[in-house]
């Protein structure tokens, strides 16, 4: 199915596509092994140079929506070099691979952006036959450009080391200078360093055949559900309606009322209440989105009173799922301003935020048009995961959960102490002693990692700045006794004694 979908077969690759793929190994194999930092958005321009040279070679021109997907990708490869955290990182170098993928295809439909964003790793073992044409194609002949290209890279790379090592040892600066600039291989870690080398190899060999050639996902049809009748198709979802109507009419006098409403009207404590039902509000939303598709592909497909009746229908079906939304985030709201901000909570509130977002953009595309639907619901998760890492979550964590102690609230210096070097700024504006034990695993993860230039996020160097030489075992304290109750316990009575606590 794929080779039946893949815009044809490439000619051999271009001189600086495979000049481009070189450098995507080279960068992979000294940058990468050293940690994650900016060298991955170093290692990504030769690949997207690579991929871009490919497609001009095979005469596809770039699409505004390839552009869009292109700088997004790179865009995301931001979040790396300035956060120190793992976790925001993580989910930024997955989606900059799926738009990435996406700039490659040009894909439209639902399905097509889905498979589109996986679609990269369906190119791997046909791109490595590819390349390997390529090269001996312009290899042939010793007067090749190819050849005097490689020839004179070889002599470049010789001189370079020959003279690089007798100016190093004679001069102590230009060899401390030449230590911080080029990377620290050893012997030990070639192994490791050549497989990163291999994987940048066959990753920009991947994206290039993709440029050059690819894959029209577009083209997997997927068949409509057979139409209804208004009334079997409508009165489910009139009822449906009528159910969350009457669900948010409740919620109304919460929303408008607040903790003190509750209190009035029900036995639930504040944190039973705010934990009770955002989990089941998250579900309904995404169970919601789920009932809106399946809706849309039975949908009565007569006329213009066909239509008005699906957009209608659809329409208020949205609008009601945005006031659960509503609904869900105040009661995390609630939940926060009592224990604290935490990773999950602040994960899943994005998510249901997220999830706001893309119920709008449906209620857009029922008015201007589904076309562009598929595309913008991608669009707007890139944009969800590029903020969520610039924000810096455990930043934001730090400065609500330090807000709240100064409010006369406990504070969880056990949880905050395993947050990443972005939360220093927050957590070193902390009276003594939680100021030490809140820092102390940070600086000691600081003073003994010493990772080069680009394998350090901004976040990490602006912790080191902060805190300077301190050394953390200068204050012996013994940090277990700020659980029991001394300067603040771990979260409040409510949650000590509280056996469910899913957050």
């Amino acid at each position: 199915m794929v080779s039946r979908l893949r815009a044809g077969k490439p000619g051999p690759a271009h001189p600086g596509t495979l000049a481009a793929v070189l450098a995507t190994a080279l960068l992979s194999m000294g940058l990468l092994g050293d940690g994650i930092g900016l060298n991955v958005l170093l290692v990504a321009l030769p690949a997207s140079a690579g991929a871009y040279i490919a497609a001009r070679a095979a005469g596809r021109r770039l699409s505004p929506w390839a552009v869009v997907w292109g700088i997004g990708g790179l865009g995301l490869l931001v979040v790396p070099a300035l956060r120190d955290a793992g976790w925001p990182t993580f989910l930024a170098l997955v989606s900059a691979l799926a738009l990435g993928s996406l700039a490659l295809q040009g894909s439209r439909s639902w399905l097509g952006v889905f498979l589109g964003s996986l679609g990269l790793f369906t190119s791997v073992f046909a791109s490595l036959g590819w390349g390997a044409r390529g090269v001996r194609d312009r290899m042939s002949g010793s007067r090749g450009r190819a050849g005097v290209v490689v020839r004179s890279a070889a002599v470049a790379v010789v001189l370079l080391i020959v003279f690089g090592a007798l100016f190093a040892s004679a001069d102590a600066a230009f060899a401390d200078l030449l230590g911080n600039l080029t990377p620290d291989v050893s012997v030990g870690d070639s192994p490791w360093r050549t497989f990163l080398g291999l994987l940048g190899l066959v990753g920009a060999l991947a994206a290039a055949y993709t440029a050059a050639a690819p894959v029209r996902w577009d083209g997997v049809k997927v068949r409509p559900g057979k139409a209804r009748g208004r009334l079997e198709w409508a009165l489910p979802l009139i009822v449906l309606n009528l159910l969350f109507a009457v669900f948010l009419a409740i919620q109304l006098t919460v929303l408008l009322g607040g903790y003190d409403k509750v209190m009035a009207e029900t036995d639930l404590s504040y944190a039973e209440y705010a934990r009770q039902g955002f989990w089941q509000l998250l579900w309904a939303t995404v169970l919601t989105l789920g009932v809106i598709a399946l809706a849309l592909r039975w949908a009565p497909r007569g006329g213009a009173r066909d239509r008005t009746l699906v957009r209608g229908v659809l329409g208020t079906l949205c609008l009601l799922t945005l006031v659960v939304v509503a609904s869900a985030l105040r009661r995390m709201d609630l939940y926060v301003d009592a224990y604290g901000l935490t990773r999950l909570r602040i994960s899943v509130a994005a998510v249901e935020l997220w999830l706001g977002v893309v119920l709008v953009l449906i209620m857009a595309a029922g008015v201007f048009g589904p076309r562009l639907l598929p595309r913008a619901v991608a669009a707007s998760a890139a944009v969800g995961v590029l903020a969520f890492g610039l924000v810096s979550p455990d930043g934001l964590i730090a400065e609500q959960n330090v807000q709240r102690y100064r409010d006369n609230h406990s504070i969880d210096i056990e949880y905050l102490k395993g947050l990443s070097a972005d939360a220093v700024p927050a957590l070193d504006t902390l009276p003594e002693p939680l100021r030490s034990c809140a820092l102390r695993d940070i600086q000691r993860a600081l003073l003994n990692s010493d990772e080069p230039w680009y394998a350090t996020s901004w976040g990490e160097t602006r912790a080191r700045d902060i805190l300077g030489d301190w050394d953390p075992a200068v204050s012996a304290l013994d940090c277990r006794k700020l659980r029991s109750g001394d300067n603040g316990d771990q979260r409040g009575t409510g949650d000590v004694y509280d056996p469910y606590d899913p957050y």
